[in-house]
């Protein structure tokens, strides 16, 4: 038994186990943090292994392939990583004809903690550049008490921007669809668009754009709470993944 191997094992076994627990508590509208105790479960089996010594009785053929899994696991999500930490810090360019606030979970209190910051950073946004028209995006999901569009408007006008400024798109059910949508309230061949989203997500957002003919779009990142940011990044490494997979990324 190497006895390292074994107390990181523990240790990354508990660190994720309690992640899990956090990311549950928050009610993000979503199961992915049965993510962390599955990677909790897998951590304390590699203790066992440790402290048992089975790692050399594991047929080589299964220990290749196991070592092969990890290995491409790694490598993909430290590529989408650096291609999410690209845009990271994207603001935007000034005086852009649109900007489209993509949508996220809403309560019947209003806004969730990550839409607040989208919409934070629209209205700040907005306030500096008059003349920039706001697409609100977001349909109704089954466990919302209505469209995100329509709570996203209510927040802009309770933030001060006049209405006449601000456009719903209230049938997109995710992000490929926000964009898709959004299109038909502006000419994204013509105009000049920004794309508020948290910045884990301004990469994927950006280049699901330019798929769909976006000709001139830049991210505008809004931040994030730091305690959901791993969690949050690795939700986005298995959405980048999916959108490659289907064509979706330019």
């Amino acid at each position: 038994m190497n006895p390292f191997l074994f107390i990181l094992f523990i240790v990354l076994a508990a660190a994720s186990l309690a992640y899990g627990i956090l990311i549950c508590l928050a009610a993000s509208g979503t199961a992915f943090f049965m993510v962390w105790f599955v990677l909790s479960a897998l951590f304390a089996l590699c203790a066992v292994s440790s402290k048992l010594s089975l790692w050399p009785r594991i047929p080589l053929g299964l220990r290749v392939v196991i070592i092969a899994a990890v290995s491409s696991a790694a490598m993909i999500i430290a590529a989408t990583f650096t291609c999410i930490l690209s845009e990271f810090h994207a603001e935007g360019a000034p005086n852009l004809d649109y900007i489209i606030v993509l949508g996220a979970q809403v309560r019947s209190s209003g806004p969730s903690n990550v839409l607040v910051y989208r919409l934070d950073t629209a209205v700040a946004y907005l306030r500096e550049n008059p003349e920039t028209v706001c697409i609100v995006s977001g349909g109704q999901g089954s466990n919302e008490p209505s469209s995100e569009a329509a709570v996203m408007k209510k927040y802009l006008e309770n933030s001060g921007i006049k209405e006449n400024r601000i456009l719903t798109e209230d049938k997109s059910e995710n992000t490929f669809q926000n964009i898709v949508f959004s299109a038909r309230l502006c000419d994204p061949q013509a105009d000049r668009i920004g794309i508020v989203t948290n910045n884990f997500h301004v990469f994927r957002a950006v280049h699901l754009a330019k798929k769909a003919g976006y000709s001139d779009v830049s991210g505008i990142a809004a931040p994030i709470n730091p305690l959901y940011l791993l969690n949050n990044m690795l939700r986005e490494t298995m959405g980048i993944c999916k959108d490659f997979l289907c064509g979706n990324l330019s």
